[in-house]
């Protein structure tokens, strides 16, 4: 019976050590002063915050660091809440950024499976950011799925991928020559609707817009075209055709303009109307808009009135307009103040009126679209060094306008190095020539100009003396030596004409054999009557029927002169002889 009692005081005098613990444990929580909880730095806050949010992770066992030493996220962030906002923003901020890596590098996977290269993977998926964070939210929002609630983010984001087979449609887009940027700002614009992709691809093939330029067309038609019914598009493809775009231009002109996808039907209709209503016939327009597809989008309606206008302030009126930009629309890309402007007073300065510069915009419409510094100007400055006349220059480039679009270096000069050197021509006479012949400048060296050298020489017409003829007449050389032949044959052989008489008057190759050479010929054979060259040819057929007729007279009178002097001559022979007969008779 003691020793119960003994243990019984001995419990009531000595309390058990846990108790006392506890009570000094609650001494010590009353009487102590709370510390501040512990700051972590922030290098540490961010190891934690990537361990926590990263999804593969080292491998875990008993007593192992990760699991014992390191504090949890939420009582890092509920520390760090209590002493400073701004530090929570950053948190999260990173958060994110962990989690869309974790995304990145799952979507990497995917690709991976998919048969696609590491380095390209990598390059297309740094291209989708906004696709990056479209299957972030969507994996995150899985959460609240009660069949997804304690699955894994990773499982989450692959599930989304797989379900949006998107790494099939890489394939295909890729498969249709779209590049890999091209194919990730595709599916940023598509906002997660990957079929629109597909569907737009498909139908840009229906109106036959080639497999090049597919990611091309996509990405210019505007940020809405994924968006857009297809019905719509082939409204306006429709309503193209019915003016003259034929069906098998469409794909072309799609591709050049893409623009036009992303225009109402009202739009298209207004900017159709604005050529149409200028005089242009269907062929014309269609024409047109193939030749150049940004003429119908590319600019605004303020812009093409402004263009319209100003080419009225040369005399022309809306019908000439209307003509002019069907046979080059690229005017409409011409800047009025950057390209016009500076060329029209370049041109004044050359001493070209208006009148002038209408001729050379209906002629050779192309040199309203050159840049002048980089492109006339030069041209203008090697004619004046070759010895052409600053008065010469501007009649020359009125006369012959598309010597402009000639290149100076590759066309130009060469011809005038084989004037200089092969046909004889001098420095002194071969700005004469060029200002008087252009149109030398635009003839083929080995088809046309070195052929008709040759044949001149072949005559027996000495260098120097061809270079003399080219001097008076520059157009000698642009003759086809099929045409030259003929004339002189007829020359030679029937007219009996020395070739001095070629030299002296080359111009005789210019005429028409048979409607002007051989019909004057026969009358001054009929007449008995001859003339040089030059008074036989040049010279309407009035003037050479009165010199025809003055010569005859002149030869007439000449003749009934001397017919007179003989009967004087022969009545004073007679007398004299009578005079002797009489003397004779009477002595």
């Amino acid at each position: 019976h003691r020793q119960p009692a003994t243990t019984t005081t001995n419990e009531t005098k000595n309390p058990p050590q846990e108790y006392e613990n506890d009570h000094h444990h609650h001494l010590d929580s009353e009487d102590k002063p709370k510390t501040p909880p512990h700051i972590l730095p922030p290098q540490e806050k961010q190891n934690i915050l990537e361990m926590s949010l990263v999804t593969k992770r080292g491998p875990q066992f008993p007593g192992s660091i990760y699991a014992n030493s390191l504090p949890s996220l939420q009582s890092v962030i509920q520390t760090q809440n209590e002493d400073d906002e701004d530090d929570e923003e950053v948190m999260i901020r990173r958060a994110l950024d962990i989690r869309r890596k974790v995304t990145a590098e799952v979507f990497k996977a995917a690709m991976k499976k998919g048969k696609f290269g590491i380095t390209y993977s990598t390059n297309l998926v740094n291209r989708l950011p906004d696709f990056i964070d479209h299957v972030m939210i969507e994996a995150a929002a899985l959460k609240r799925s009660p069949e997804f609630k304690d699955s894994t983010f990773n499982l989450r984001a692959k599930l989304v991928i797989d379900h949006s087979n998107v790494v099939p449609l890489i394939r295909w887009l890729k498969h249709n020559n779209l590049s890999y940027p091209k194919i990730a700002k595709l599916i940023c614009m598509s906002k997660g609707n990957l079929d629109s992709i597909r569907r737009l691809v498909e139908w840009l093939k229906t109106v036959y817009v080639k497999g090049e330029f597919l990611g091309a067309t996509l990405l210019k038609s505007g940020d809405d075209i994924l968006h857009r019914r297809l019905e719509e598009l082939d409204e306006i493809i429709d309503y193209l055709e019915s003016n003259g775009v034929r069906r098998d231009w469409i794909g072309f002109v799609i591709s050049r303009c893409p623009r036009l996808l992303s225009y109402s039907m009202e739009e298209v209709k207004t900017r159709v109307d604005f050529y149409l209503n200028m005089g242009m016939n269907e062929n014309d327009f269609g024409t047109m808009v193939f030749d150049y597809p940004g003429v119908l989008g590319y600019f605004t309606l303020e812009e093409m009135n402004q263009k319209v206008n100003y080419l009225k302030e040369f005399g022309l009126s809306t019908e000439d307009v209307g003509k002019l930009l069907a046979f080059r629309p690229q005017l409409m890309g011409c800047s009025i103040e950057e390209r016009w402007k500076p060329l029209v007073k370049y041109l004044y300065y050359l001493g070209i009126s208006r009148d002038g510069m209408r001729r050379m915009l209906t002629i050779k419409p192309m040199i309203f679209c050159f840049n002048f510094e980089t492109t006339i100007a030069p041209k203008v400055q090697f004619f004046r060094d070759i010895g052409v006349r600053e008065d010469a220059i501007g009649n020359m480039l009125v006369k012959f306008p598309p010597l402009l679009t000639y290149s100076l270096h590759k066309k130009i000069r060469p011809v005038v190095i084989y004037l200089m050197t092969k046909a004889g021509v001098t420095e002194k006479d071969i700005g004469k020539v060029i200002a008087l012949g252009p149109e030398l400048l635009g003839c083929n060296i080995a088809k046309t100009l070195e052929v008709n050298v040759k044949y001149f020489l072949s005559l027996g017409i000495r260098v120097r003396q061809l270079g003399e003829m080219i001097g008076d007449f520059p157009k000698l050389l642009r003759y086809k030596v099929d045409l030259l032949y003929p004339k002189y044959r007829y020359l030679r052989r029937t007219m009996v004409r020395p070739l001095q008489d070629v030299i002296e008057f080359p111009r005789f190759f210019s005429y028409s054999l048979e409607e002007r050479i051989i019909p004057r010929h026969k009358i001054m054979v009929e007449n008995r009557v001859n003339f040089k060259l030059r008074y036989m040819l040049a010279c309407t057929d009035e003037e050479f029927n009165q010199r025809v007729a003055d010569k005859v007279e002149r030869r007439q009178r000449f003749e009934s002169g001397r017919m007179d002097d003989a009967v004087s001559d022969s009545q004073m022979a007679e007398g004299t002889l009578g005079k002797t007969a009489s003397s004779s008779l009477s002595s």
